[in-house]
């Protein structure tokens, strides 16, 4: 995690992770626990494999938008991923350097949605009539940390985010959240040998009562074998909906991730093995169940 660079970039990512922090009790609660058990001495030590965006593929908006920011920071847009079930389209993006988390940035597919939920997302962002990036200074890196937060469609009624959510959970979670960070993932392979591989954090991390994504088994693998992921379930947070009304809904949640070497470095010895040893990019099947960690059939298990 980018605590004391006060590039251009960090400055955004430290905005975009601030309320996150607030907002995502896992944060603190995993921290707390890793300098407890001595895994870390400080929170600045951690690795932040990725983090990621949810948005809408509506004119103006979604990834076409979206993206701007991230490649005039210098990210390097990467791998196409299609999500046919959850009608999800998703890129990720190399960071200009290795020191900044990847990203991984997913858009709604609104148009093969029922007309129902069309109409619904088309209600509350029809009136963006310009893709609003383009209104940015993208050289003032605090206005850009600023527009993640920004409201740029009205807060929906409860009754619309019911409807969003019986069709699609992911609609439903970006109609109220909007930009905000949906995730932040640790990397696990950089820890001691006690606690690098996903099996040990996980044991880990159940003994500290963190109750972990059980869509797709608890642990992710990639068909190589080569990437594991794992991932808290999203806390359910009070929500303002319009009219004053509230109720809550699925917030964000914490990532876990382990980047084995490739076959042609597994020879090297464990303190040798760099990033570009490491096995790359993403996996649509592992991704495709972490997604559900701000579902409610994970979320439920909470109450």
């Amino acid at each position: 995690m980018i605590t004391n660079n006060l590039s251009p970039l960090a400055i955004v990512l430290n905005t975009l992770f601030t309320p996150y922090k607030t907002r995502v009790p896992d944060v603190a609660k995993v921290n707390a626990a890793m300098i407890t058990r001595g895994i870390i001495e400080n929170e600045s030590e951690i690795i932040n494999d990725h983090i990621a965006f949810r948005t809408l593929g509506v004119p103006n908006l979604g990834i076409a938008s979206f993206e701007k920011i991230f490649l005039h920071f210098g990210y390097e847009k990467r791998d196409y991923y299609f999500f046919e079930g959850k009608n999800l389209n998703a890129y990720w993006y190399a960071p200009p350097s290795d020191e900044y988390p990847r990203i991984f940035m997913s858009e709604l597919r609104v148009t093969d949605l029922s007309k129902k939920v069309q109409h619904i997302i088309n209600k509350y962002t029809k009136h963006i009539t310009s893709d609003p990036v383009n209104a940015l200074d993208l050289n003032d890196a605090e206005a850009v940390g600023d527009f993640f937060h920004k409201a740029l469609w009205q807060l929906p009624t409860i009754e619309d985010y019911q409807i969003l959510a019986e069709e699609s959970e992911y609609a439903a979670w970006v109609i109220h959240n909007r930009y905000y960070l949906n995730h932040y993932t640790i990397s696990v392979h950089e820890f001691s040998e006690e606690f690098n591989t996903i099996e040990k954090f996980n044991s880990f991390l159940e003994s500290e009562g963190i109750s972990l994504n059980t869509a797709g088994g608890k642990i992710k693998t990639s068909p190589d074998g080569l990437l594991k992921q794992s991932s808290t379930i999203a806390k359910m947070v009070e929500a303002d909906f319009l009219g004053g009304q509230k109720m809550e809904i699925a917030g964000s949640y914490v990532e876990f991730a382990e980047r084995l070497a490739l076959p042609e470095f597994k020879h090297l010895e464990r303190t040798k093995i760099q990033r570009n040893h490491r096995r790359e990019g993403f996996e649509s099947a592992n991704a495709d169940k972490i997604f559900e960690s701000t579902y409610s059939e994970q979320t439920r298990s909470m109450k």
